[in-house]
């Protein structure tokens, strides 16, 4: 401001004003420079913040990597397994009438069983605990039921239940369509140790009452 002269007392009035208002724009050039670098600290530090103090980890060897376990794969195919070979195996032309007890209710014991099993079967020896019962069910779906539900019994324990097949009242000529068919698929099933004919409280000629084998896993007999 050497070049600037002044000629009067209001030259240098207007001088010192000059010199405030260059001096509070100063001021707020600094003010304003200050609050940004402060904001700009608080979000440098924002994660810190958060997080608290963290310690650096010193080598590879400290580190933990975590790996989830995969899900159990679902056993769809397995399923579909299980339900071919069921579909396969209960053949309705095997012939069951050569393996049947020639008694009145056409009873059935696997070779190597002997009829006191029967005899205590048709007596409630077994309490039954799990019933089927096959009532409008057509043949491959009476099929696949019963498969299903002895492969399942089996699996969990159970020795003794219902099959329930029905007299045939109400079908044409009053025979009992599933009976014969019942008998023939539960003598190919492996698990199946004999059956005979419920009592008439359980079911009398429209029903029997099956053993199964033994499992690892029986709940009772």
């Amino acid at each position: 401001m050497s070049d600037i002269k002044i000629r009067s007392l209001s030259d240098l009035h207007s001088l010192r004003k000059a010199i405030a208002e260059a001096a509070e724009r100063e001021a707020e050039r600094k003010r304003v420079l200050a609050e940004a670098q402060r904001k700009a600290q608080r979000e440098q530090n924002l994660f810190r913040d958060a997080i608290g103090n963290v310690k650096a980890l010193r080598g590879q060897s400290d580190r933990m990597w975590y790996t989830p376990e995969p899900p159990e794969p679902l056993p769809v195919q397995r399923e579909l397994d299980e339900q071919r070979v069921l579909r396969e195996s209960l053949s309705d032309a095997f012939d069951v009438s050569t393996l049947l007890d020639t008694d009145d209710q056409l009873s059935f014991r696997r070779p190597g069983i002997g009829p006191d099993v029967t005899r205590k079967l048709r007596a409630g020896h077994w309490s039954i605990q799990r019933q089927l019962d096959l009532h409008g069910l057509r043949t491959d779906e009476a099929r696949e039921a019963l498969g299903e539900f002895i492969r399942l019994s089996f699996r969990t324990g159970i020795r003794c239940v219902r099959v329930v097949h029905g007299k045939g009242l109400g079908s044409p000529g009053k025979t009992p369509v599933l009976k014969g068919k019942v008998q023939s698929w539960l003598v190919q099933k492996k698990e199946v140790l004999a059956f005979v004919q419920a009592r008439p409280a359980e079911g009398g000629a429209g029903a029997l009452v099956v053993l199964l084998q033994p499992s690892q896993r029986r709940i009772g007999t």
